[in-house]
């Protein structure tokens, strides 16, 4: 008899993969190497955005969507490059993943419709009062905690596995070096990408290998290591989430939320340089290229109180980060922007605009507020191939028996480079392929390396 019937390896989006396996029976070990994992690892840091396409929030809103929509919005931001099989996957479970985090986990979901995020033709992002990761992940571990099928294991960090009779044989390592022996039915790799593993970084992801990286140090790329190892197949490796909106100084994210009510990012020259709507990941690099590597996001007070909802906007402004002048010779004076350049980008920042910006919001009026923001980092989207149960498969396209994979730990649905990353491409697969891979391993008999 094995030690657990399912290992899950991180305790992030992974615990929404506990969760579902434990309602459908299963005993459940999660290992996580972070000590501080509700508040520092790269689901505790998001801004708790899940889309789910077809839900009863959004009937409830009036919002007609479906699957099909979403798929059609994935194909137009990745131009088309997005795995298909996990795509379909992903958006044909976000509607029942979000009712079921409200109604299994416990989870205070709504569905935000004051704003839209780039490439998301109706609203389905779904989220929690404080719109913030923390808050959702100290719910699903208050939730798992309460459940007696499931133990949790903290300091310990999978390092390895092998294949065995009955399934697999994992060795957990603590931070002293001791190492202990598990066998499990089928692991779960929940471990996140290689964000924090400079090398993988500069070989995979040059062009944003120079910005901050703002994300869990523990996403060192294990999950590549340890399942290339054992034959699996690697896909869109150079996919990553990056952001043009953190703070310099408070080193928290300005919501991109300012952006999407009309807000403007210069660079230190004062001049705008494109289409800020696009999307805030692609918008990274572009920054990372301005000289300086460096901006300020320009807005309102209209847009400030409309961006309090955000808990990480709430604490950019409460570290003294946002500057605020009643005349744009006041703002240049006070962020050091050249005034003349200034006045002339906030004067032309009418819809449309010569990058093709079609929207503004009510425009801006002073007083007038600005952040200056650096690029980064957030996480990596490319990871493990799997299927539509989150399976990790091999180069033939064959599944390795009882190895699932979720989260950065696998290819996502963004495509290639950042461009075709959509808001949620983070938790979305953190969590759907999660409660995936957990109803996939509830529903199959004990398996062991070689079979199917």
């Amino acid at each position: 008899m094995t030690d657990t019937d399912l290992l899950v390896a991180g305790a992030g989006g992974g615990l929404c993969g506990a969760l579902r396996a434990a309602q459908l029976g299963l005993r459940v070990l999660v290992a996580e190497a972070n000590p501080h994992f509700l508040q520092g690892n790269n689901t505790a840091m998001s801004t708790a955005m899940v889309p789910g396409a077809g839900s009863r929030f959004q009937r409830a809103a009036g919002v007609e969507d479906s699957p099909a929509r979403f798929l059609a919005d994935i194909a137009a931001k990745t131009g088309s490059t997005a795995d298909p099989v996990v795509a379909e996957a992903l958006a044909t479970v976000s509607a029942p993943l979000v009712e079921w985090l409200a109604d299994v986990a416990g989870l205070p979901i709504e569905l935000p419709t004051d704003f839209g995020y780039p490439g998301h033709s109706v609203p389905r992002v779904h989220t929690i009062a404080g719109r913030h990761g923390s808050v959702l992940l100290s719910g699903l571990a208050e939730q798992a905690g309460r459940v007696e099928l499931i133990d949790l294991l903290v300091p310990a960090r999978l390092t390895a596995l092998r294949p065995s009779p009955e399934g697999w044989t994992a060795v957990l390592t603590r931070p002293d070096g001791e190492t202990e022996e598990i066998s499990a039915r089928a692991v779960l790799l929940a471990t996140n990408g290689y964000g924090a593993d400079p090398a993988l970084v500069a070989e995979h992801l040059p062009e944003i290998a120079a910005a901050d990286y703002h994300g869990s140090e523990y996403s060192r790329g294990d999950a590549l290591r340890i399942s290339t190892e054992l034959g699996a197949a690697t896909g869109f490796l150079d996919a990553y989430q990056g952001h043009a909106g953190l703070s310099s100084a408070a080193r928290t994210l300005v919501t991109w939320t300012t952006v999407m009510h009309g807000a403007i990012l210069v660079d230190e020259s004062g001049h705008r340089f494109g289409n800020e709507t696009v999307g805030y990941s692609e918008y990274a690099a572009m920054l990372a290229a301005r000289p300086g590597a460096a901006g300020w996001l320009v807005f309102d007070d209209r847009i400030h109180e409309a961006s309090l909802a955000f808990t990480d906007y709430r604490q950019v402004v409460d570290s003294g980060a946002v500057r605020r002048a009643t005349t744009v010779a006041e703002l240049a004076a006070a962020t050091g922007l050249p005034a003349g350049p200034l006045a002339r980008e906030l004067a032309e920042a009418v819809a449309p605009d010569r990058f093709g910006r079609t929207e503004f919001g009510a425009g801006l009026t002073p007083p007038l507020r600005a952040v200056r923001v650096v690029p980064a980092l957030f996480h990596t989207q490319g990871g493990l191939r799997v299927d539509e149960h989150a399976r990790v498969l091999r180069p033939d396209g064959s599944a390795i028996p009882g190895l699932y994979a979720s989260g950065g730990a696998a290819a996502g649905i963004s495509g290639h480079g950042a461009g075709g990353y959509l808001a949620g491409n983070g938790l979305l697969p953190a969590l759907g392929l999660a409660y995936l891979a957990a109803t996939h391993a509830a529903q199959v008999p004990s398996e062991g390396e070689g079979t199917e």
